[in-house]
Order: C-alpha cells, then sequence, then structure tokens
C-alpha cells in the first residue's frame, strides 16, 4: 500500500509550496482531493499526473486563464475532448512560435560570442 500523498509531500514533489497548491486547488486548477482519516488531504497518482501536466503548461507560458479553461473542459467530461484539442494544438503552435523567436536570439548571441572570440585571438595576436 502507498503511503499517503499528503499536500507537504504532493509540494515537495512537485517543487511547490503548499499554498500554492491550496491557491491551484481553490481557483479550480485543480480537482478537490479526498481527506484521510486526519481530515488532511491525500492527494492520488493521477493528482500528482495532473498537477505535472499543468505545471507543463505554464511552463511553456499557457495564460492561468486557458489553464482554468482547459481544466474545466476536463471535469466536463468526453464531450469536450474536440475542444480540448484545440486549445492544444492552440497552445503548440504559440509554443512553436516561442521556439523560434528564441532560436533567431540564440543565433544573434552566437554570432555576437564569435566576434569576440575573434577579437580577442587578434588582441592576443598583437601582444608583444
Amino acid at each position: 500500500m502507498n503511503p499517503e500523498l499528503t499536500i507537504s509531500k504532493l509540494a515537495k514533489r512537485l517543487d511547490l509550496s503548499a499554498h500554492t497548491i491550496r491557491y491551484y486547488e481553490r481557483i479550480g486548477l485543480f480537482d478537490p482531493v479526498g481527506r484521510g482519516g486526519n481530515g488532511h488531504r491525500v492527494y492520488a497518482e493521477k493528482d500528482v499526473l495532473w498537477a505535472e501536466f499543468l505545471l507543463r503548461l505554464k511552463a511553456t507560458g499557457m495564460p492561468i486563464q486557458q489553464m482554468l479553461r482547459y481544466a474545466e473542459l476536463r471535469r466536463s467530461g468526453d464531450s469536450t475532448l474536440a475542444e480540448r484539442r484545440e486549445l492544444l494544438e492552440q497552445h503548440r503552435r504559440d509554443v512553436q512560435a516561442q521556439i523560434s523567436q528564441l532560436s533567431q536570439s540564440l543565433e544573434v548571441l552566437d554570432n555576437k560570442i564569435q566576434i569576440y572570440h575573434q577579437l580577442e585571438q587578434k588582441e592576443h595576436h598583437h601582444d608583444p
């Protein structure tokens, strides 16, 4: 039997504060969870997987309002599959655009760094 996954254990596993987890529950990002015999929140592995997915969406820049919409659609069941897919496809396009912009910026940085390397090499060759 798995030991109970309390809010403090979940917070540590997700690298979040318990306060943040409670906030996410309060606004509707996380589903309400069961309570243990002592009245404390007890999380299941499905809760961990859901939280990890939401954190990926957050890390890729999805606005919290879109995350809330996705959570709402998810709770509504299979009749929302197409809408959830469309929401994720749009977010994927947004992430891809961010990656493209970051790649271009990285190329500019690489070019500038290369110029500095070349200038430093010239300077070393001129030292007596």
